[in-house]
Parts: C-alpha cells; sequence; structure tokens
C-alpha cells in the first residue's frame, strides 16, 4: 500500500489518522526506528529463546502452567519487524540458529543485517498449513528440535506464530482466507475491528486469543522440558484489544508498529532451567539457502493479516 492509498484511509477513518499521531508521539517524531526503552534480548542471559509472536504478558500471566519463573521485559517493537530491527540488526549473532515460523525476517532480510549461524525458516514448503493458512505450533516443535540437533553447540531462537491470528481452533473466518476476498483493499482484522467493519464484541476477540493462546502452550511446554539448558519464554510484542492508546485516547487494535503502550510492549519473560548449559561457538554463518519466490513470502504475510 503506497502512501497516497493510507493517506485515503486515514482520511475515510480518522482513527487512523489519530494512530499515526500516536506514533509520533512514541517514536518522538520517527526520531527512533523502535523502543529503545525496551531490552535487548540478545544481552539477556539465555541457550534457547522461544518467541510468542503477540503474546501480552497479562494474557500470559492469567492463562499459563508452563514451569519456570514468570518476570517481565519491556520489548524493543510493538511489532515484529521493530523487534527484529531493534534486537537483530548489526548483531554478531553467529553463535544463533534463528528457527521461525514468521516470514517477516526473510522478507525484510536486505534490511535486517545480521550475521545470524543459520536461519531455518519454517514456513517455506511443507512448513506452511494450507488449511489454517499459517505454521501450527507442532510443525514449528519439528524443526526446532532437529535444529537442536543438529546444531548443538548453538543457541537457539525459536518463534511461533500463535497467539497471532488465525485462530487455529475455531470455526470463525474472518480471520482465515486473506488471500481470496474479493476485495484486495479490505482491511485485515485488527483494522476491521478499529475502523467499524467488523462489529464483534471485546470479550468475544479476548476469548479467541487466549483460545489461540492455549493452543499453543502445550508445544512451548514440550520443547523447553526437552531442550537442555536455560530456557526463555517470551514475546517479540504484545496487543491491543479495545484498550485506549495514548496520549490522544482512541480505541487501539492489533499490534500497530511504532505505539510502545503497555499492552504492546510489556511481554513475558519466563526463566526455565533444565541441565547443563549449552556451550556455544560462534562460526562463520552458513550460506543463506534458495531464494523463495517474493510472491510467496507476500502470500504468507497476507494469510497472517500483515498489509504492504
Amino acid at each position: 500500500m503506497d502512501t497516497v492509498d493510507r493517506l485515503l484511509r486515514a482520511a475515510k477513518h480518522p482513527n487512523l489518522f489519530v494512530r499515526g499521531a500516536n506514533r509520533l508521539y512514541h517514536r518522538r517524531l520517527n526520531r527512533r526506528a523502535y523502543n529503545t526503552d525496551g531490552v535487548g534480548v540478545f544481552d539477556e542471559d539465555w541457550d534457547c529463546l522461544l518467541i510468542l509472536d503477540a503474546c501480552r504478558y497479562d494474557m500470559f500471566e492469567q492463562h499459563h502452567e508452563l514451569p519456570g519463573e514468570l518476570e517481565s521485559r519491556i520489548s524493543r517493537g510493538s511489532a515484529t519487524v521493530e523487534f527484529l530491527r531493534g534486537n537483530f540488526v548489526g548483531k554478531p549473532l553467529n553463535d544463533t540458529v534463528y528457527v521461525t515460523a514468521n516470514p517477516q525476517f526473510y522478507r525484510n532480510r536486505e534490511r535486517l543485517p545480521t550475521e545470524l549461524y543459520d536461519v531455518v525458516n519454517v514456513w517455506q514448503r511443507d512448513g506452511w498449513d494450507e488449511k489454517h493458512q499459517t505454521v501450527l505450533p507442532e510443525t514449528v516443535n519439528e524443526y526446532a528440535k532437529e535444529a537442536a540437533t543438529t546444531y548443538p553447540n548453538k543457541r537457539l531462537v525459536v518463534h511461533y506464530i500463535q497467539p497471532h491470528y488465525p485462530f487455529i481452533g475455531s470455526e470463525t473466518s474472518f480471520d482465515k482466507n486473506h488471500l481470496n476476498v474479493e476485495d484486495p483493499d479490505e482491511e485485515r482484522l485488527w483494522d476491521q475491528l478499529m475502523t467499524g467493519e467488523l462489529k464483534m464484541s471485546r470479550d468475544s476477540i479476548w476469548q479467541l486469543y487466549v483460545d489461540n493462546l492455549r493452543t499453543v502452550l502445550p508445544y512451548v511446554e514440550e520443547l523447553m522440558t526437552e531442550l537442555t539448558g536455560k530456557t526463555v519464554v517470551t514475546a517479540d510484542h504484545g496487543n491491543m484489544v479495545g484498550e485506549r492508546a495514548s496520549p490522544f485516547p482512541i480505541t487501539e487494535w492489533g499490534h500497530p508498529r511504532g505505539m510502545y503502550t503497555k499492552q504492546l510492549v510489556t511481554v513475558p519473560w519466563l526463566v526455565f532451567e533444565n541441565g547443563p548449559r549449552r556451550e556455544t561457538v560462534a562460526e562463520d554463518p552458513i550460506t543463506e539457502r534458495e531464494d523463495v519466490d517474493t510472491e510467496i513470502v507476500s502470500q504468507r504475510l497476507a494469510d497472517l493479516g500483515y498489509i504492504d
């Protein structure tokens, strides 16, 4: 979507214009590209980092039953790309393997220069579930276990999609089939709620979100109890579910970039220790695997609700 289209949308829906004003406030008139008040995850002590996508701290605290000690952290982003920019860019991470179900790192790889030892894009080919139009958590675990075995001397970052929609255990349709809408400019779920094009109660959306979190948590527990060393469960960012934004108090939904409210940047930080620590070694990165057709990348992101 180009600048003119964005301006037209904002003119049609004033809340989107006010969102832009809030973004300028949080980004200090665009003087910072990410939330510089957040912590750098690679500066923290862990062997394996398990990332839930768009998982609020308060929701996680209320509904998880995972082993370990729960704390909170402030994220460097309110959206995945911001999180990646704030944590990955310019870092010598050639002691780290990134297993990800989210295509954003691949799509933005030219703008996110970093030296990871290897990147495993789970969403490619057989990692993508066509029925649910996402990557299922059990698939992420398969790839993560393989990576842990293949790279025993590397730190491991595992990025799940859930609780980010699609809501994989539900019979809902508004959160799925984004490629098949008749109008290619139709808004995704969160903007539809913000503009009033989708009428659903906050309680209904909250419950769908909680159910999606509950779907992924057993797989997170399975992986964290199988991996050895110090594992941390966290999130790249949170999500607004009908709360008031700041400083202009509009009702906000989703996880717009550049918005650093507590619901968006306060994330879980669950620490679990299981046996001996991994002894990591930095080595020259593996040559990047074959390129993925840009149309496939765009389709995957569209299915997950990302708008250009």
